[in-house]
């Protein structure tokens, strides 16, 4: 054996040493791509029954909005009608009630024989009254 043949014996135990050193770092990273795969198909099959009951949970949720939507049309109208109601009742009852009102004041300051003086004022009025 020449010094050149155990420069190349030395050289290859060398190379297969780092070799060596290098292959565990890369057995470790495919340990960890077989976990990370083993992870994403465990949430890939607990993420599908999630998606179907968000999906049912929504459908769910519009049937009920719309239910909700009648009845805020429905409560919508009622208060239409009762302001309609409203409004109708104050102009059939009201201006009568008002007339009345204004005859029985007349009348009462008829009977009692006062007349209403010009420079009159209001407090002395409200006196008489017994506001």
């Amino acid at each position: 054996m020449s010094g050149a043949d155990i420069a190349g014996l030395i050289s290859a135990g060398v190379f297969a040493v780092l070799v060596a050193l290098l292959a565990m770092p890369i057995i470790k990273l495919g340990k960890v791509f077989d976990e990370l795969t083993l992870t994403i198909r465990s949430l890939n099959d607990n993420t599908t029954p999630l998606i179907d009951e968000v999906t049912r949970t929504v459908a769910s949720t519009n049937s009920q909005l719309e239910k909700v939507d009648g009845i805020t049309s429905n409560v919508s109208d009622a208060s239409a009608n009762v302001s309609a109601l409203s409004s109708l009742v104050a102009s059939t009852v009201g201006q009568p009630l008002i007339k009345v009102a204004s005859f029985s004041y007349g009348l009462k300051k008829a009977v009692k024989g006062e007349r209403e003086t010009p420079g009159a004022s209001a407090a002395s009025e409200r006196a008489e009254d017994g506001i």
